[in-house]
């Protein structure tokens, strides 16, 4: 007797995806299933026509098939695998399907090529500016291996509810945020690998009762690994931001940053320069980190760049005791940054426009 089209399936669920992390099943990549008698004909469709996994999934589906006709005690005689590439990135795929967001009119991703160039504080000025510009904004930690939300926006006085199997959104400083650091112990180490990282990252984006926003923002980790792929995936997303300071070091990772983003399809917004300059209590303005590399570096790519954000010694006290809104009362030049910096973000997020699907028909 030929193997069963259930039997099929499972054999084939067996199989993961290294890229999304799923079973080749679950991610669509199993387009056409052929039985002629014994033998079986197979449609896999990969992400690159150059995929350097071809022949070991070739490998695999066909080892997964033979197992378990064997343990059916069931015969399969040859097995033919043709494989097809959707050349699309991963960002025009999702677009093209359901938003799983339906509420949220645009989902920024905010990212950066290396750690400790203050991401996570553009990504709260961000969020936190907006919404003192009226837009309604939701603030997603993104960043599973060391979320700092927690403490940015005084989340340890927050009590997590859950409704209806959704986690409800702290309602903070006008805005809406999730992030892990209030699902683990606090001093949890989140050692985990791509998979887990993926499964984490899907529950806090689309198991969170969002509502309607203008923007969602997501602060992303540093570097160009498993979570800003996910994200790919996952959302539609509208844009990105890079975060980078001014010297040469950051922008060598901010420029792969842009890459990435640009690799998966997702539209470059802007940059931020953080940390551009120092304003002395006389006045006088200190380069501590060169200035206006980021600048110089977005004309260098044709990215907008969105303003630079000077450094301030009571942007740490407002970051350590959870009060974003008191970065607006530092000084006049603090809150002319943050304002400008959000007013260009604006412009540019409300002049981008993403390409159409088009099919070519031969």
């Amino acid at each position: 007797m030929a193997l069963q089209p259930s039997n099929l399936r499972n054999a084939l669920a067996s199989i993961i995806d290294h890229d999304s992390g799923k079973d080749i099943v679950t991610a669509g990549m199993v387009k056409d299933v052929q039985a002629d008698g014994d033998n079986i004909s197979l449609e896999i469709e990969l992400s690159s026509p150059e995929s350097p996994l071809q022949e070991r999934l070739r490998e695999q589906i066909e080892s997964a098939i033979r197992a378990t006709s064997l343990e059916c005690k069931e015969v399969v005689g040859s097995i033919q695998i043709s494989f097809t590439a959707d050349t699309r990135s991963a960002n025009e795929r999702i677009r093209e399907e359901t938003n799983p967001l339906p509420g949220v009119k645009k989902i920024i991703a905010v990212g950066a090529g290396k750690g400790g160039v203050g991401k996570s504080t553009v990504s709260t000025i961000l969020a936190v500016g907006l919404s003192r510009q009226g837009a309604k904004v939701g603030l997603l930690d993104g960043d599973i291996y060391g979320p700092s939300m927690t403490t940015m926006l005084g989340l340890q006085r927050e009590e997590t509810i859950a409704q209806d199997n959704f986690l409800l959104p702290f309602e903070v400083h006008g805005i809406k945020a999730m992030t892990i650091g209030k699902l683990v112990e606090p001093d949890k180490a989140l050692i985990w690998r791509g998979p887990r990282a993926h499964s984490a990252f899907s529950q806090l984006a689309l198991q969170t009762k969002w509502g309607e926003l203008d923007y969602l923002i997501i602060d992303l980790p540093p570097g160009t690994g498993d979570v800003p792929l996910s994200l790919a995936q996952l959302l539609p997303l509208s844009g990105s931001v890079i975060v980078c300071t001014p010297q040469v070091v950051a922008q060598d990772d901010a420029r792969r940053a842009v890459r990435m983003f640009q690799e998966l399809g997702i539209p470059i917004l802007g940059l931020v320069e953080n940390m551009s300059y120092f304003v002395a209590d006389d006045g006088k303005e200190y380069d501590i980190f060169g200035r206006g590399g980021g600048e110089q570096m977005a004309a260098a790519m044709n990215v907008d760049f969105l303003g630079g954000i000077p450094i301030h010694p009571d942007m740490r006290v407002s970051a350590d005791t959870g009060e974003p809104l008191k970065n607006w009362k530092i000084n006049d030049t603090m809150s002319k940054a943050f304002d400008n910096m959000c007013s260009n973000f604006i412009s540019s997020a409300e002049s981008t426009t993403l390409d159409p699907p088009t099919l070519s028909i031969s």
